[in-house]
């Protein structure tokens, strides 16, 4: 499996000739909006109600995740589940679980708030957690370091953190760095691995990429 990341919530998950798109970033942001086409994409922050016609055909998709449901795509089998919480009569939120072969990735989005146990016990097993950094509009730092721990996963992604070129403020990643104990890699161009791979990692791992 390889994943690389686009800015903001933005990453790209390949696996074979599969791939999946994750919340493609404004333009208005600083980033460059990717053009490749994907087999899935998955949307955790939407406006209501929501264009679906328009987003598969704006970011080449075959189909478009979003919203709480059981979506079953040849050998990729995802959840997803409404953060009410954070939702509006305008838009909504969701949080999504990917299983895919043996690997289970788990996809927090736009979080700014801490979902019910209901909805976090269903990201316990995975593997992989893509969640935001922390600092406002997202959950607080002090937060997001408690909930990744809590969920324990092998591999952890931060997104919606501070970069060069970014059009908006954003946190930086040191203040969660210094409070996890295991390996951290800085700047990759993507992350390749498998599932072997992460049957050795004892610790939560932190992977950050070049932009």
């Amino acid at each position: 499996m390889i994943i690389s990341w686009y800015g903001e919530g933005c990453f790209k998950i390949q696996n074979g000739e599969k791939t999946i798109l994750i919340d493609p970033p404004e333009a208005n942001l600083g980033f460059s909006v990717p053009r490749f086409r994907s087999n899935i994409l998955i949307k955790s922050l939407t406006p209501w109600p929501f264009p679906f016609s328009q987003e598969a055909e704006k970011n080449n998709a075959d189909f478009v995740i979003w919203g709480a449901g059981e979506y079953d795509i040849g050998e990729i089998k995802i959840r997803g589940f409404s953060l009410k919480s954070e939702s509006s009569d305008k838009f909504f939120k969701s949080a999504f679980v990917v299983k895919w072969e043996e690997i289970v990735i788990g996809i927090l989005g736009h979080l700014s708030l801490l979902p019910s146990p209901e909805i976090l016990e269903n990201f316990e097993e995975v593997d992989v957690l893509i969640a935001p950094a922390g600092g406002e509009p997202f959950l607080s730092q002090e937060l997001l370091v408690k909930l990744v721990k809590q969920l324990n996963p092998k591999i952890y992604l931060p997104s919606f953190y501070k970069v060069a070129g970014l059009k908006r403020k954003a946190q930086g990643l040191e203040a969660i760095l210094i409070h996890f104990n295991g390996e951290v890699e800085k700047m990759l161009e993507k992350f390749v691995f498998k599932k072997k791979d992460l049957v050795e990692i004892k610790k939560t791992k932190i992977v950050t990429f070049k932009i």
